[in-house]
């Protein structure tokens, strides 16, 4: 049977991001998709090492890759729309799904299990829906970062908006991240190789 999923993946790449806000340089959902999977993995890392969790940094990277998946159907919502008042909030929450459940209907009956928690986490996903969440907000304040180290004032709300979601997270691993790892995305690349 022949299935359309992975190419429908692949179009990630077409789907730009921060669509209201005047860009330096634009950034699209795969680029995005990426990071936060990096993020993810390494906020997990940091819970078990730091803070005696148990969680799987791969399974947590995995679900960075797939949480804006329903956005190859949606496009991109800007977050002051998106969250605009609990209405707006509540029918775009359903328009996720739906196109999750779209996306994932165009896998083979044998394949969908492995890929259902990671397109449509449940409720038992809630330690990595956070860590992707958090993931997915320190991505939001370095793509802050990196256009106000390029002259970019139109991110300077954004940046003390996402700051203020990250902190209310009230996540260890988070503040480590925001202290030992932010940093070093304002440098230069040859400031980042003289820490070699």
């Amino acid at each position: 049977m022949q299935t359309s999923f992975y190419a429908m993946l692949s179009r990630m790449k077409y789907i730009n991001r921060w669509g209201l806000m005047r860009n330096n340089r634009p950034e699209n959902l795969s680029e995005h998709s990426l990071e936060v999977a990096l993020i993810a993995h390494a906020l997990a890392v940091i819970r078990n090492r730091r803070f005696g969790g148990t969680v799987n940094p791969e399974y947590a990277a995995l679900m960075g890759i797939y949480h804006d998946a329903h956005e190859i159907i949606t496009g991109d919502l800007p977050t002051p729309v998106k969250y605009l008042n609990p209405e707006i909030k509540g029918a775009y929450k359903r328009v996720e799904a739906s196109a999750s459940r779209q996306l994932l209907s165009m896998l083979p009956k044998d394949l969908l299990p492995e890929y259902e928690q990671l397109v449509l986490p449940g409720e038992n996903e809630a330690e990595y829906h956070a860590l992707v969440k958090a993931a997915d907000k320190l991505s939001a304040l370095i793509k802050c970062v990196e256009e106000e180290r390029a002259g970019n004032t139109e991110f300077s709300s954004a940046k003390e908006a996402t700051i203020k979601a990250l902190k209310a997270m009230a996540l260890p691993e988070v503040e480590v991240f925001l202290t030992e790892c932010i940093p070093a995305y304002s440098l230069t690349l040859d400031e980042l190789n003289r820490q070699l």
